[in-house]
C-alpha cells in the first residue's frame, strides 16, 4: 500500500511542479522531510503530505490571501475533475495531519545547506559571520495557546492580550539567511534558547551577540567545543574583571564566574578570559565589546567594531519577516499550538528563499546581498510564482529565475548609490490613532 503510495505521488506530482515554489528546494528534500517524520499520506489525497509542505511555505509568500485563495491561484492540490476546488475544512485538516515535524526538517536541512552553498564569499579572515537575538511572535487568543505559550506580565498584574512566542535565531551576517532558530513559550527565559543554538553553530566562524547573552555559560560553551568558533558581546556596564596584560583600550581581561552558574553548571571553570576593546561609535558614545579573537595582529579594534556594527542587521531581518512578509499582521494565521509551529517553520523558509535568491543576485553583479531590496525581491518573487502557477509553463522556470535576478539588481546602482545602513532606533508605530482630551479647566 505504501510504496503503491510513492509511485502515485511520483507519477502525479512530477519535480518541475515542485520547481515552481524555488528552484532550491529539491523535491527529495520535501520528500524526505515527509518520509524522515512519518507524515507521509497512505490515502490518495488531493493534498497529499508533500503538497501540504508547500502550502505552508506559499502562505507565508501570501499572507494577505486565504488558504483557499493560495491552493487556486498557485494549483498546489493534485488536479481532479470531479472536485476542482478544495475546501478550507479540507486544507485545515490536511495541514493537522501533517503536523510541524516535516517543515521543521526541511528548514533545519535547507538553511544549513544554503548558508554553507556561497559561504567562501562572505568570510570575515576565514571565519563565517552570524548574529544571534530573540524575537517575539503573537498568536490568536486561544485557551489552547494561552496554555501553551504564555503572555508578557507587567508590573501592573495585567497580562498582554494577546499570547507570545518566543524565540532565539543565529543568522548569516553577509546574507541575512536564518541558520538556525528554536521557538516556544514566552516564559522561558532567551538564554536557555540560546543554550540550545550552540551546538548548530558551525566551526570556523564568529558569532555576534548581543549583551543580553552575556553569560559564562553561553560564551564559554560555544568557544569550549568545536574549532575555531569564537565570539563578539557588548559589556555591561556592571562586568568586572581583572586585567592581564595590554594597554586600557586593548586588553586581554579575566572574569570569575558566579558560585551560581557554577551550580547550575559544574563543567564551569572558575575563571574565564576574553579580550575587552574600547571603540567609539558614530555618536561618540564608548563601548567596551569582549571577544575571543586574542590575535591583535590578524584581528585590530577596528575590524572588531566593524563585526559588531553589522549586528544590528539580524533585526532587520526579524523587520522584513514580520513586517514586510507577515504584513504586520496582528497575530499568526494559526489557531493551535501545533499549527503556530508550522507556520513559523514554513515562514521560516520562505524568508530564507528569498534572502537566497538576492544573495545569488548579488553574487552575479559582484554586490552585497543587503544592497538588494528586500521588499522588491519580495513581491518580484511573489510575481513570478503567481505567474507560473497561472500558466503552468514549468519548462520556462530557469529562464524566470534568471530573468528574476536580473530585475533583483536592475536598478541598484541608479537607485541606491553609496547606501548607508546607519542604525537609527526609531519610535514604535501605533496602530491606532490616539484621540488628545483636552483637560477641563
Amino acid at each position: 500500500m505504501f510504496d503503491d503510495t510513492l509511485h502515485f505521488l511520483a507519477n502525479h506530482l512530477e519535480s518541475p511542479d515542485w520547481a515552481r515554489l524555488g528552484e532550491h528546494l529539491p523535491y527529495e528534500w520535501v520528500e524526505q522531510a515527509v518520509l524522515s517524520t512519518e507524515a507521509a499520506s497512505i490515502r490518495h489525497r488531493r493534498l497529499p503530505a508533500e503538497q501540504v509542505v508547500w502550502l505552508m511555505v506559499a502562505l507565508a509568500l501570501y499572507r494577505h490571501k486565504s488558504i483557499s485563495e493560495v491552493l487556486d491561484d498557485l494549483g498546489l492540490a493534485v488536479p481532479d475533475s470531479q472536485t476542482p476546488f478544495v475546501s478550507k475544512s479540507a486544507a485545515a485538516q490536511a495541514r493537522q495531519r501533517v503536523g510541524q515535524a516535516p517543515l521543521k526538517w526541511l528548514f533545519e536541512r535547507s538553511a544549513r545547506h544554503w548558508v554553507a552553498q556561497d559561504k567562501k564569499a562572505y568570510l570575515f579572515k576565514g571565519l563565517q559571520l552570524f548574529a544571534m537575538d530573540g524575537t517575539t511572535l503573537r498568536t490568536h487568543d486561544t485557551v489552547e495557546n494561552r496554555e501553551h505559550f504564555g503572555a508578557q506580565s507587567y508590573a501592573s498584574d495585567t497580562v498582554a492580550s494577546y499570547p507570545q512566542v518566543r524565540g532565539v535565531t543565529v543568522t548569516s551576517l553577509p546574507t541575512h539567511l536564518v541558520h538556525s532558530a528554536v521557538f516556544g513559550p514566552y516564559s522561558t527565559n532567551e538564554m536557555l534558547y540560546a543554550k540550545q543554538l550552540l551546538g548548530t553553530i558551525p566551526n570556523e566562524s564568529l558569532t555576534v551577540f548581543d549583551r543580553g547573552f552575556l553569560s559564562a555559560e553561553i560564551l564559554c560553551g560555544l568557544t569550549g567545543s568545536g574549532a575555531e568558533r569564537h565570539f563578539i558581546i557588548p559589556s555591561k556596564s556592571n562586568t568586572k574583571w581583572e586585567a592581564i596584560e595590554g594597554e586600557s583600550e586593548d586588553m586581554l581581561v579575566r572574569m570569575r564566574v558566579s558560585p551560581q552558574a557554577r551550580a547550575k553548571c559544574p563543567e564551569l571553570p572558575e575563571f574565564w578570559e576574553a579580550r575587552a576593546i574600547t571603540v567609539v561609535d558614530a555618536q561618540a558614545r564608548k563601548r567596551i565589546l569582549l571577544t575571543s579573537l586574542r590575535d591583535r595582529r590578524r584581528y585590530k579594534p577596528s575590524d572588531i567594531a566593524l563585526c559588531y556594527d553589522k549586528r544590528w542587521g539580524i533585526e532587520t531581518s526579524y523587520r522584513e519577516l514580520k513586517q514586510t512578509m507577515l504584513g504586520t499582521a496582528l497575530t499568526l494565521r494559526s489557531k493551535t499550538v501545533d499549527g503556530v509551529y508550522q507556520e513559523i517553520w514554513g515562514t521560516l523558509i520562505a524568508y530564507n528563499l528569498i534572502r537566497l535568491e538576492i544573495a545569488k543576485a548579488a553574487l552575479a553583479v559582484k554586490c552585497e546581498p543587503t544592497e538588494v531590496s528586500f521588499i522588491r525581491a519580495f513581491h518580484l518573487i511573489q510575481f513570478e510564482l503567481h505567474w507560473a502557477g497561472v500558466t503552468r509553463s514549468y519548462g520556462k522556470l530557469p529562464a524566470s529565475m534568471k530573468h528574476l535576478r536580473e530585475r533583483l539588481v536592475s536598478l541598484l546602482n541608479d537607485e541606491r548609490p553609496g547606501r548607508k545602513c546607519d542604525r537609527a532606533v526609531k519610535a514604535t508605530p501605533k496602530r491606532y490613532a490616539v484621540r488628545k482630551v483636552k483637560k477641563l479647566p
